[in-house]
């Protein structure tokens, strides 16, 4: 695909996240036990013949530069690559990026150098699998200037969403930005082999033609693709909807990321990490097997490197080297990786024995846990 390029954005304080984002950006909070969210558009992008992408940046994204440097490495006969771009001042604007299409309007200064004809506009903070070149595709085909994916949501869940009335050619035709229920009946579109109406709300993944988002970031006012950008686009340019049916959850929140990390430990998760044509990718840590002693463990994910002494787990995630303490109790609760190196090797495990006595017989339920140890990730996280 050497005529697309995309874009991922990093977003901004994600306060939503709070307190996983103290010291990282959202990209780079950890997901599955081992991995990365960035990881999951990254990887969307390389399986759908995308290798030249940009992930923009500005809070906290120290941990998030560090992995994409140390996990996308391309040879040198490609032209692919990952990059970062951080907000930047320069001779016109010296402050933060301001929304979503601020950021890409003066990103373009770096994109713009690029050769291609379509860009593909994706979040940093979603769960989800998707080949862009279908999407590309129907974008192509229909002639349009913009293409949207959306999801079709329960009425119930439009408040949430910015709800899109598409016409019988999947053109779209009207928005609505989080709409009460009240104004729904104004936003009903009919999908083919469907009896009721739909609801279909923006995924936050986009596809511009070269010039149409040249135009539609040409007004320095509209610094957000969902509240400025979009309503202004569909009245004036070919919008087309593109509908996915496949699984796709925002984690930019406590609760969701919770709830997704928990949906992974059932028997059938609604995403699936676990296919090996088209794996996500992430950093290579090289770390050895999980030692479990004595343990009884049901419904649950043990990531690498971790030490789980006589516990009982139930319906639980377990992060990288992670010890769990003789006796502890755990059930439905996600282990959020990110440790680290004290001074010494010697001052390192004598805080780990210390911690893991304290945590001998604990119970954990419904929780997230994450302890921070130093600023690198070769300890053990104790629960």
């Amino acid at each position: 695909m050497h005529d697309a390029i995309a874009v991922i954005l990093g977003g901004g304080r994600g306060s939503r996240l709070f307190p996983l984002t103290l010291s990282r950006s959202k990209p780079a909070v950890p997901i599955g036990g081992k991995y990365r969210i960035i990881d999951v558009p990254v990887s969307n992008c390389l399986h759908s013949e995308i290798r030249r992408i940009y992930v923009l940046t500005q809070y906290q994204s120290e941990s998030l530069n560090k992995h994409i440097a140390s996990t996308y490495k391309f040879d040198i006969f490609s032209s692919g690559f990952v990059a970062v771009i951080a907000a930047e001042q320069t001779e016109e604007r010296s402050d933060w990026f301001q929304g979503t299409a601020d950021a890409v309007r003066r990103s373009m200064r770096h994109v713009g150098t690029e050769q291609w004809e379509d860009i593909v506009i994706l979040s940093g903070d979603q769960l989800y699998r998707m080949d862009f070149r279908d999407m590309l595709r129907i974008h192509r085909e229909s002639g349009a200037d913009a293409t949207i994916a959306m999801k079709d949501v329960p009425p119930e869940q439009t408040p949430g969403f910015g709800i899109m009335r598409v016409d019988k050619s999947g053109r779209i035709v009207h928005f609505d930005e989080k709409p009460p229920a009240a104004r729904l009946a104004d936003l009903e579109s009919w999908l083919p082999g469907r009896k009721e109406p739909a609801y279909l709300a923006s995924m936050g993944i986009y596809i511009f033609r070269r010039s149409a988002l040249e135009e539609a970031l040409s007004n320095r006012e509209h610094d957000d693709f969902g509240r400025h950008v979009i309503p202004a686009a569909v009245p004036r340019l070919r919008v087309q909807a593109y509908v996915h049916d496949g699984y796709w959850e925002d984690v930019g929140t406590i609760g969701s990321y919770f709830e997704a990390n928990m949906a992974l430990t059932s028997s059938r998760p609604p995403f699936n990490f676990w296919d090996a044509q088209k794996p996500i990718y992430t950093h290579p840590r090289f770390l050895p097997a999980t030692k479990v002693h004595s343990c009884q463990i049901t419904e649950s994910l043990i990531s690498e490197g971790s030490f789980i002494d006589k516990a009982h787990i139930e319906r639980s995630l377990i992060g990288i080297r992670t010890r769990v303490a003789d006796g502890a109790h755990i059930r439905r609760a996600a282990n959020v990786h990110r440790v680290s190196c004290l001074t010494t090797v010697a001052a390192a495990l004598a805080a780990a024995n210390s911690l893991a006595e304290r945590a001998r017989h604990s119970t954990l339920v419904r929780s997230l846990q994450e302890f921070h140890a130093g600023q690198d990730d070769d300890q053990p996280t104790l629960l």
